[in-house]
């Protein structure tokens, strides 16, 4: 990293002294990383400290029956929907990507709608569903004619085998998109050369396709064990305890703030661990092949019983995964006549949604494409490192950055106490520990990830030579952005938009350990009829959560389909070129 001196020319700021911020080039986007950078590090710092200072006699006491049970069904946990989401989320995305069969059209936007639906949602309708006076097992008594539960073995979907089936066909499109992404961009030439040289199609994807597409994998399967971590709704209602529902436990149930924090750091250990593992997956991600055009290997038709094996393997986890689900939710709302006479208490949460999430947006979308933009301007160690940490956040799990944030947002408000008094000789309370922007903030910080990682991806976009020009006719950094780089970044605006506006309408942890006592969301309100054993008077509010989560998850579709179109197109302009 490079500072500037006072004639403009560049010298070096590491080897002669500490780096200051003020001797960057642009040291206000300097700030701007820092910041986004701080405001991970805090809660993080904060925790570790709070564990510190907690009871030295509570820690053996969790070290000898809470943590044991908690860390082995969290392992187990990850474990399973790890195991299901490969098999699944790999096996259809090389169905649709290399075969052709009756519906491969409507599967390739169908598999990755279970994203809209949170895990804690699909556990509520399917322990409904499976339970032993739901409609399934009512059924096989009336078809077989047992009497009782009692004359018949049924699984149990109240048990950490249910949780991590249902978690698995929610979680599985993370491993899908991500693994056909990368199928739809490997090399031709390799691919072609297997099949010329006798490939079959199991050896094909066994030996080239799928070890091609690791990097891919990798990613897609921490992205589902990290919000498989994340999760509390579901793990609760299915009785399973795991390490974030141990925090929320022993903060809560148990008014026990050192206990959740040193809870909450060993847990920080299973997200380094799924950090590493992704690393690990992607180590050697620039072997893809002897080529790296993107192109599209014709898809081989089956015939036979295998065509309807194709269809019935992707049919399977969209139906368990989104059209039960779905067709559940949308069946409850007409049966109770939610629609004519719901809760009016609803419109007010609903806003209040609206509200929170909408705000977290706009804070995100800010901080995470300005955080893009300085790391384009300045470039070196200190922004690239800011840049890194700001992007930790998605890891970190609700409950972990609730507890984080709980001391920072306390010592805030006492700091506007202090000044207040000292102006007015009389405090204003609680400022932000009390309201709903602490929501907000965690909101930011679980969520920022995604903003920066649209805006790489559109800043890549965009030629630097465009930014020497602006600067050679003495276009000053802002209005390069206002007016060079933000209408080309839109579309990328808008996708981060939708998906953290998701994002946020689905948070239930973090939402319901700092909300004010008088604030629902609607994740809390469901959340509220489901300990009570009334979920399906809160399928109205679930199916408003679904649908909104439809229509980003359709995008991403779309946006990975188009920019495959994109590749393809541009390559064959260059061939053309070359021939000419």
């Amino acid at each position: 990293m490079t500072a500037s001196k006072t004639d403009g020319t560049p010298e070096p700021s590491g080897r002669n002294g500490p780096l200051r911020l003020w001797r960057l080039p642009h040291p206000a986007l300097a700030l701007l990383l820092f910041a986004a950078a701080l405001l991970v590090v805090v809660p993080l710092a904060s925790l570790v400290a709070f564990a510190i200072r907690g009871d030295a006699e509570l820690w053996p006491h969790l070290a000898a029956y809470v943590l044991p049970q908690a860390t082995l069904n969290t392992v187990l946990l990850l474990a399973g929907v790890a195991a299901i989401c490969t098999v699944v989320g790999v096996g259809t995305a090389w169905l649709v990507t290399a075969y052709e069969f009756p519906g491969r059209s409507v599967f390739v936007w169908l598999l990755p709608l279970p994203l809209a639906l949170p895990t804690y949602i699909v556990a509520y309708v399917y322990v409904d569903l499976l339970d032993a006076i739901g409609p399934v097992q009512t059924a096989l008594r009336a078809l077989f004619g047992w009497r009782s539960a009692a004359d018949y073995w049924f699984p149990d979907a109240r048990s950490l085998g249910g949780a991590i089936v249902l978690m698995s066909f929610v979680l599985y499109p993370y491993v899908y998109l991500a693994t056909r992404a990368m199928f739809q961009t490997q090399s031709v030439a390799l691919i072609e050369m297997a099949r010329v040289l006798g490939a079959g199609k199991w050896r094909l994807a066994r030996d080239i396709t799928i070890p091609m597409a690791r990097p891919a994998i990798a990613a897609g399967l921490a992205l589902a064990l990290l919000e498989a971590l994340n999760d509390i709704g579901a793990s609760e209602y299915l009785g399973v305890q795991t390490l974030t529902l141990s925090i929320f436990n022993t903060w809560l149930n148990r008014s026990s703030l050192p206990g959740a924090a040193q809870i909450a750091c060993v847990m920080l250990l299973a997200v380094a661990g799924l950090i590493a593992l992704e690393r690990y997956g992607r180590r050697k991600q620039g072997y893809i092949g002897i080529d790296t055009r993107p192109g599209s290997v014709g898809r081989i038709p089956l015939a036979g019983a295998g065509r309807w094996l194709a269809a019935l393997a992707c049919l399977l986890p969209a139906t368990l995964g989104f059209l039960v689900p779905v067709a559940y939710l949308a069946y409850e709302v007409a049966l109770r006549g939610l629609l004519v006479g719901f809760d009016p208490a609803l419109v007010r949460h609903t806003l209040s949604t609206i509200l929170i999430a909408g705000s977290a947006t706009a804070l995100i979308l800010a901080l995470g494409f300005g955080a893009a933009f300085a790391l384009r301007q300045l470039r070196g160690s200190f922004a690239e490192v800011c840049f890194l940490i700001a992007g930790l956040g998605y890891a970190l799990p609700g409950t972990v950055v609730a507890l984080g944030l709980l001391s920072p947002l306390v010592a805030v408000d006492e700091a506007f106490n202090w000044i207040a008094r000292l102006l007015t000789g009389s405090g204003v309370g609680l400022v932000l520990a009390g309201s709903s922007a602490a929501v907000v903030f965690a909101y930011t910080i679980r969520f920022l990830a995604i903003a920066t990682g649209f805006a790489q991806s559109g800043f890549s976009r965009i030629s630097s030579e465009m930014d020497d020009a602006a600067r050679t006719v003495g276009t000053g950094t802002a209005r390069m952005f206002w007016n060079i780089h933000l209408p080309l970044l839109r579309p990328a605006l808008w996708g981060a938009a939708l998906l953290v506006f998701v994002d946020c309408l689905k948070e239930l942890p973090a939402t319901l350990l700092l909300r004010p006592l008088n604030v629902e969301t609607l994740s809390t309100y469901i959340y509220q009829f489901a300990t009570r054993g009334d979920f399906e008077e809160g399928s109205l509010a679930a199916l408003l959560i679904v649908l909104v989560g439809i229509v980003p998850v359709i995008r991403m579709v779309r946006h990975a389909d188009e920019a495959m179109l994109a590749g393809v197109a541009k390559m064959r302009e260059s061939e053309r070129d070359e021939r000419r």
